[in-house]
């Protein structure tokens, strides 16, 4: 996998261009090699540079948008070494220089980044995480996110099968600790919809797909009856092999079979096919979920220094916050930021390999403000401690 993050200067330089000044906001991308990871199939090709082509089509909007407004973006990009560490280069190239970084880190590397002394007037853009400690007991002022969560994930799956009336689930929990995480955000939906999880096992079986067809599945799969099996296993171990092969005839979702995710190349509502097409003229490939991410973070940037005239961090942290910003995401309502712990609010879909099968919130599930808000975690259930800051 490629961890790549992106840098929008907080100063504007200036030039003239046709006897007219044109405020140059520069972007830089930074991104760090990583090793292939062992193949789990040779249907899913390992795509290094995940993220890179969605911002830069997102430059290219912003300057669509731009040349009306005298204000120019311009992209360039730094290459880390898989030896080095991306928060030494933080502190060497780009402390003091950038009001604003896009990040496409782990967890570790975001919070390392978010603490450094030198990012205190940082404003941390998150493509990568899905964390909700990241919004809560561990959320920084500086950090916004752009994927959705585990919990804004397990609650859309949870109100879609609300919806069916398949309340009887059946969990099946990876040995990874990622798989132990989405298997909490299951529960807490479960537990917030009225689920009522019948049965749990944790996969210790072998990874050999010839193996695991013929007889650990149907074997490790007999249990009380259920509507649903859900499966946690973010790695794609072994979730693949439950379809099809279960003691019971049921449906499979989570992190395989039906999933909830913030893109997916079977979106097509809303004016999606469009980005669709030109992102993949663009990079050659469908568009993934750090992609999207990293889209909407450098057109986040690009709407709130349109909006605001100014490429400086005050105004433009100002503006992500307040009540008038409104991104489109290609999902049929505007996107805004959580005030209480900078979550980017976004319809999610629920896709199989081939078809989108719904969109939550589903209709029905309502808020006081927003029915986006039903989707993780609401503002009288955080923890996180910007909240009151962000108020203001």
């Amino acid at each position: 996998m490629l961890f790549v993050f992106l840098l929008i200067t907080g100063g504007s330089a200036h030039a003239k261009k046709a006897g007219q000044t044109i405020s140059t906001i520069h972007i830089a991308y930074l991104t760090q090699e990583q090793e292939a990871p062992k193949a789990l199939s040779n249907l899913d090709p390992f795509i290094a540079n995940k993220g890179e082509p969605g911002a830069e089509l997102a430059i290219d909007d912003n300057n669509t948008t731009g040349q009306f407004l005298k204000q120019h973006f311009v992209l360039k990009k730094f290459l880390v070494p898989l030896s080095e560490d991306p928060v030494e280069i933080f502190k060497q190239s780009i402390s003091g220089k950038f009001d604003f970084v896009v990040v496409n880190l782990p967890e570790n590397k975001l919070l390392q980044l978010a603490d450094s002394p030198s990012a205190s007037r940082t404003l941390l853009l998150d493509v990568a995480t899905v964390d909700d400690a990241l919004r809560n007991e561990h959320c920084r002022a500086n950090v916004l996110h752009f994927l959705p969560t585990r919990a804004m994930r397990a609650d859309a799956l949870a109100q879609y099968m609300l919806k069916k009336r398949w309340t009887h689930w059946f969990l099946v929990q990876g040995p990874d600790e990622r798989d132990r995480l989405y298997a909490e955000a299951i529960r807490r939906a479960a537990k917030r919809f009225g689920m009522d999880i019948v049965a749990e096992k944790t996969w210790e079986h072998t990874y050999d797909a010839r193996r695991t067809a013929q007889s650990d599945v149907p074997v490790f799969t007999q249990v009380d009856d259920y509507d649903i099996l859900v499966v946690a296993d973010e790695q794609g171990q072994f979730g693949e092999y439950l379809e099809y092969r279960t003691w019971l005839p049921r449906p499979v979702i989570g992190t395989q079979g039906l999933i909830a995710t913030s893109w997916h190349r079977t979106h097509e509502q809303w004016g999606a096919v469009q980005l669709q097409n030109r992102f993949k003229e663009h990079a050659g490939r469908w568009m993934e979920e750090q992609d999207y991410g990293a889209y909407l973070a450098v057109r986040a940037l690009g709407e709130a220094a349109t909006r605001t005239r100014s490429g400086q961090w005050q105004p433009i942290k100002d503006y992500l916050f307040g009540d008038a910003f409104a991104l489109q995401g290609y999902k049929g309502v505007p996107l805004s930021f959580r005030r209480w712990d900078g979550q980017l609010r976004q319809p999610v879909l629920l896709a199989a390999p081939r078809s989108l099968v719904g969109v939550a919130p589903i209709e029905g599930f309502l808020h006081p403000k927003t029915e986006l808000d039903t989707l993780g975690y609401d503002q009288p259930e955080s923890t996180c401690n910007m909240a009151k800051g962000n108020e203001k």
